[in-house]
């Protein structure tokens, strides 16, 4: 692979500064507001910090809520989060209260798969180290349960399973770490499926649709207000990280190369954020015209 349109950006690393000599843990995750501030997840308490988008310091919040961070996503005035180890899926208002928790700590599905390189030996229900969790316009969420397990569960707003699919594999509907989700605004599921190195897109009811291959393992997928997606790709075949943005059909539109990113946010005016895990900060690209 190689950079496309890389002057589409411009790139300030390390964007946010923490107050009094404080520093970041490894980043997980990024995502913006309605109101585009910035919470940033990481593996350190607090876990989230916010800012403005100008890089001005808000506060952090969620000290002793999540034990191993990984997903967060928000949609409206709530913040969706996975605790990937403890096999915990909570939401919390945007100051930080919990208002959903789903799992209990500790307990897991059995999926046969004790660790790393993460393909479970067979799919089971909710949950074991999941990576992702998203209110759908249809009222229902969505969790991504990818670490250990190879499914997306379908639960009402009140928690309860509705639905799961995949199996663990490299086929269509198969997984191996499905790692992040987004939405578009026909209903649509846009799924990293980070090992197979690919987004799998599906129905709310969980038919696949489609893929976009072409990638480095996807970390996350987030969706920006004029319909095209960023992505955040692992180094892979030689190449660096990437941060990729593509068009609704999966069409490249941009690839600028990257320090590692595991998370990624795009706010209101189109500028991406980029969580870092080895580098432990953010880069903000800068989006230009």
């Amino acid at each position: 692979m190689s950079e496309i349109d890389p002057d589409r950006y411009e790139v300030i690393q390390d964007f946010f500064k923490l107050p009094n000599g404080e520093r970041f843990g490894l980043i997980s995750r990024v995502a913006a507001d309605a109101n585009d501030r910035i919470y940033v997840f990481q593996r350190r308490d607090p876990p989230v910090v916010v800012f403005e988008r100008d890089g001005t310091y808000v506060g952090a919040w969620g000290a002793g809520e999540v034990r191993d961070p990984h997903g967060l996503k928000i949609v409206g005035d709530t913040v969706y989060t996975t605790d990937r180890s403890d096999s915990v899926c909570k939401a919390f208002s945007l100051d930080g209260k919990v208002k959903l928790t789903l799992g209990t700590p500790g307990v897991h599905s059995d999926t046969g798969c004790t660790g790393s390189p993460w393909l479970a030996e067979r799919a089971a229900g909710p949950f074991n180290h999941p990576t992702e969790m998203m209110k759908h316009a249809n009222g229902d969420i969505y969790v991504t349960d990818g670490y250990r397990n190879a499914r997306v569960h379908r639960c009402g707003a009140n928690g309860v399973l509705k639905k799961s699919w995949g199996t663990p594999g490299s086929g269509p509907g198969q997984f191996h770490l499905p790692h992040s989700i987004a939405f578009d605004d026909d209903g649509k599921l846009y799924v990293a499926d980070r090992s197979n190195r690919r987004i799998q897109i599906f129905t709310p009811d969980g038919d696949f649709l489609g893929m976009w291959t072409g990638m480095g393992g996807p970390n996350d997928i987030s969706r920006a207000k004029d319909g095209t997606y960023a992505i955040a790709e692992q180094e892979a075949d030689g190449n660096p990280a990437y941060v990729t943005v593509r068009d609704a059909q999966g069409n490249v539109l941009a690839r600028k190369a990257s320090r590692h990113v595991h998370g990624i946010g795009v706010d209101s005016h189109g500028d991406i954020y980029a969580g870092l895990t080895v580098n432990r900060g953010v880069d903000k690209f800068v989006r230009r015209g």
